[in-house]
């Protein structure tokens, strides 16, 4: 489906630039977006690197595997064929996450390595089973409880409750993992999708017949578990998080003096949160002795090999969205839909940035400052961009950039599964907005 739309998208705006006049900036855009698709690839190589590394370590040290076992019961619920004790299974967690509490850069490396694992339990290799396709659902419906980056902005543009969107947020980002999720399982029964369902695999490439607990025995063989921690490592490792505890207190104490305390914790959250996972990640597996340093760099080397596969599917898809930008297409679409949309409460101003989220993140960032600093913030516009860009994703780029990474053609009912969950998020954040402003 990715492959006809983008041909769709590419004849499409350049029919609509011959029309409009539009053909010197159409070119331009080829030309910009596809050398700003090599930049972003590289500036990923170094984040895929580290966070691959790091969930090495996480995996060395026996740490992803008791997680998996905690939130086992509702992942099991979710994905009842994968093996509990899967790789798959981890990384999606980490990846959902990461999400949850804003942490983008992070979830993305995680959202791949689920994606690869995922598809080494396919038989049909270019095919999308049934649990990528859920797991993307889930993915690219946003589900937030920390939208710390829109907050960040909201607060730098003048917003006198920058915070506000906590509660619509949630509800948007709610409404679409659930529609999303729905979505997925549901169009997974159709006859259409179940004529091309893969068949699954377990790790030693037989078919799967066994139950779940056999599955983990297996995908566990072989497994041997780190060392427990001696008692001068527990100590160290105690003696780390209260000194970084105390550091942290002593900081909050000292900016309550001049600023919010609502304001200080949001920051200090947004900027402590990810330092925190880092130092828990490398104290959990020195105090196991597992080979922190090796580990990191065993599975950089995985993140370097990733992101460098990543540049031709970031390129196809970053320059067909620059394209239907340049060329005025957007525009168009967005007059064509303001009539509908007012008649559900979206402002006309607001449609542009709902248009434009499942496209590209950085432009759908762009819109929703320019309308925030147009219209304040705190304006029934404002509230609406921010809850948009904090609790929905860039669903094609997600879907362009997982799948060109475990080379799936056959997307299935990835595409329709995750435009639902885009459509509920943006439908759920239009009616939380109205409700709370009025």
């Amino acid at each position: 489906m990715l492959n006809g739309l983008f041909v769709f998208v590419a004849l499409v705006s350049i029919l609509t630039a011959a029309f409009t006049g539009g053909m010197e900036a159409l070119t331009d855009s080829v030309l910009s977006s596809a050398r700003n698709a090599i930049e972003l690839a590289f500036g990923l190589i170094g984040v895929m690197a580290f966070f691959l590394g790091l969930m090495r370590v996480l995996s060395d040290s026996g740490l992803m595997a008791s997680l998996a076992r905690v939130v086992s019961p509702v992942m099991k619920l979710l994905f009842p064929s994968i093996p509990a004790a899967s790789p798959a299974m981890s990384a999606m967690i980490l990846n959902i996450a990461a999400n949850m509490m804003g942490l983008a850069n992070a979830a993305t490396p995680f959202g791949i390595k689920a994606i690869t694992e995922l598809n080494k339990l396919n038989s049909k290799k270019g095919t999308a089973t049934n649990d990528m396709v859920l797991f993307l659902a889930i993915n690219t419906a946003g589900l937030a409880v920390l939208p710390s980056g829109m907050i960040a902005i909201r607060a730098a543009l003048g917003s006198t409750n920058a915070s506000g969107i906590f509660l619509t947020t949630w509800f948007a980002s709610g409404c679409a993992t659930a529609v999303g999720i729905t979505a997925a399982l549901l169009l997974a029964r159709l006859p259409r999708y179940r004529a091309s369902e893969p068949t699954l695999f377990n790790q030693e490439h037989s078919p799967i017949h066994q139950s779940r607990e056999e599955l983990a025995v297996d995908t566990l063989e072989g497994h041997t578990d780190p060392a427990p921690p001696s008692s001068p490592r527990r100590l160290l490792l105690w003696l780390f998080w209260v000194v970084f505890l105390v550091g942290a207190s002593i900081t909050f104490l000292d900016r309550i003096k001049t600023e919010q305390g609502s304001d200080v914790f949001r920051e200090m959250t947004s900027y402590w949160l990810l330092p925190a996972i880092i130092a828990g990640a490398l104290l959990y597996g020195w105090s196991r002795r597992t080979p922190v340093y090796d580990a990191l760099v065993d599975g950089a080397k995985e993140g370097f090999d990733v992101a460098i596969r990543i540049i031709p599917y970031l390129v196809a898809i970053l320059v067909a969205v620059g394209m239907f930008r340049a060329c005025g297409a957007l525009e168009i679409l967005t007059g064509v839909l303001a009539p509908l949309t007012s008649l559900i409460g979206m402002p006309a101003e607001a449609l542009p940035m709902a248009l434009l989220r499942p496209l590209t993140g950085s432009g759908a960032l762009g819109i929703a400052s320019e309308a925030m600093t147009s219209h304040g913030p705190d304006s029934l516009i404002g509230y609406m961009v921010s809850t948009y860009q904090g609790s929905t994703e860039t669903t094609f780029y997600v879907l362009a950039l997982y799948f060109g990474v475990a080379r799936i053609k056959n997307g299935r009912h990835a595409l329709p599964a995750c435009l639902l969950a885009d459509i509920a998020g943006v439908l759920g954040a239009v009616w939380a907005c109205h409700l709370l402003l009025n």
